[in-house]
């Protein structure tokens, strides 16, 4: 069965209009035991899934004791990332363990990335603005 998502409609100030391949993700909170709907750009550029860190509230997850500090490196240059080994995902019936990082910041949108996620689907972006996942 595939599960497909348009693509988001934005503006740009550089090139008017951009479409971004976005789907809907669940992160299970395992503090308040509830699901926490996302959307996500897809991003196979991300080695692994990067959150804004105001969803680490809102996920109940302490960054200081739950997580790890690094740093990470990317187009923007280098940020202080949160590393949360293992959260329980969901993407329309599929569920998934992954690492998570959250960003020292909130001005990023979540990045869905490659590691034990998209890389264990069949991934398509169709030039009709669609992405669409396959197991």
């Amino acid at each position: 069965m595939a599960l497909k998502f348009k693509f988001r409609k934005e503006k740009s100030s550089l090139l008017g209009v951009i479409y971004r391949p976005v789907a809907q993700m669940r992160f299970w909170s395992e503090n308040g035991k509830y699901w926490t709907e996302v959307w996500v750009i897809v991003d196979t550029g991300a080695d692994y899934t990067l959150l804004p860190r105001f969803l680490a509230q809102d996920l109940q997850i302490d960054l200081e004791k739950d997580c790890r500090i690094y740093s990470t490196f990317g187009v923007g240059g280098s940020q202080q990332v949160y590393f949360l080994p293992k959260i329980k995902v969901k993407l329309g019936q599929w569920n998934r363990e992954i690492p998570v990082g959250f960003l020292d910041s909130d001005e990023i949108p979540p990045l869905a990335g490659r590691h034990l996620f998209l890389e264990t689907f069949g991934v398509c972006f169709s030039k009709n603005h669609i992405v669409s996942f396959s197991k």
